[in-house]
């Protein structure tokens, strides 16, 4: 049962990018329970600090991570990525993303504001959103590959799955969007040179030989078996060695954060929580513990 729980939380998770699109916000494809008038004046509280934070940084893009479903038995708090823009045509710092469209059944990219980002938060209670921002030619490169809608539509794939492993092409997860476009823009993977590989496939070729490390769900064989009776996981493209041993490899926000950080010269991260009637401001990589507590050199800004 243990083991079954497991795989039912991993692919929870992973259907965190599964959504469908109306006037411009994301709603999950299962319906959820509304929020309060309360609960969303404090998400736009929350989303107007972070807002403010990006209104003072020089760089151009930022990787832009939320929290979702509870992830603290895979030591995991963020499950949904996207890229933040600061010249985007619709507004600064709106964030681009990949999700699965529930009507069209594929994968689509998507431009959403800020607030409506961080308004997919899965708990409007408390929540986390952690930015890294990327400054110089790097941070230039991936803002001008992602804000080219023909070069970051390349890399959409046909298929999704929740679950998608990380260097594989046959389905995608968003999160795997963000991986590939970071390699489209650092890798040069761009050309006729290239070969014939596809798009995605060079892509992923350049990330391994860089050392991108994909996040490791480890469910266990009865595990696995349960996941085959969740929507929109996927066997497909995981090696037999990792079926067998109840492991899926896939691109998530940390494996994201981790490779920006390695590749990206003064890249900064920034975590921001709320609870409590409050928000909680971190700078540094080192992420914040359970719940949603200061440390001597946070900032704390207080609800109205």
């Amino acid at each position: 049962m243990r083991s079954r729980c497991r795989a039912l939380a991993a692919a929870g998770l992973l259907l965190a990018c599964r959504a469908a699109a109306q006037a411009g916000v994301l709603h999950p494809c299962d319906a959820q329970p509304p929020t309060s008038a309360a609960q969303q004046d404090r998400l736009l509280q929350f989303a107007a600090v972070i807002r403010a934070e990006l209104a003072r940084a020089p760089e151009p893009v930022a990787l832009i991570a939320r929290s979702g479903l509870d992830l603290s038995r895979f030591a995991m708090r963020y499950s949904h990525a996207g890229l933040g823009l600061r010249d985007h045509g619709d507004g600064p710092w709106t964030v681009r993303q990949l999700y699965f469209s529930c009507d069209e059944r594929r994968p689509r990219l998507f431009d959403q504001g800020l607030a409506g980002f961080v308004f997919g938060t899965a708990d409007p209670a408390a929540g986390h959103i952690a930015l890294v921002l990327m400054p110089g030619p790097a941070g230039d490169a991936l803002a001008n590959a992602a804000l080219d809608r023909q070069r970051a539509l390349s890399l959409l794939g046909a298929r999704y799955g929740a679950n998608a492993h990380a260097f594989t092409a046959d389905y995608q997860n968003c999160n795997q969007w963000v991986a590939e476009l970071m390699a489209k823009a650092w890798g040069g993977t761009d050309g006729p040179e290239a070969g014939p590989e596809s798009t995605r496939s060079r892509a992923q070729r350049w990330l391994s030989g860089r050392g991108y490390e994909a996040t490791v769900f480890d469910v266990g064989a009865a595990g696995m078996l349960a996941a085959l009776f969740v929507p929109w996981v996927v066997r497909g493209g995981h090696p037999p060695d990792d079926l067998e041993q109840g492991r899926f490899r896939v691109s998530m926000p940390a494996s994201l954060e981790a490779f920006a950080r390695s590749q990206v010269p003064g890249a900064r991260r920034l975590e921001f929580c709320h609870a409590d009637g409050r928000v909680v401001v971190r700078e540094g990589w080192e992420g914040m513990g359970p719940g949603c507590q200061p440390r001597a050199g946070d900032r704390v800004v207080a609800f109205r």
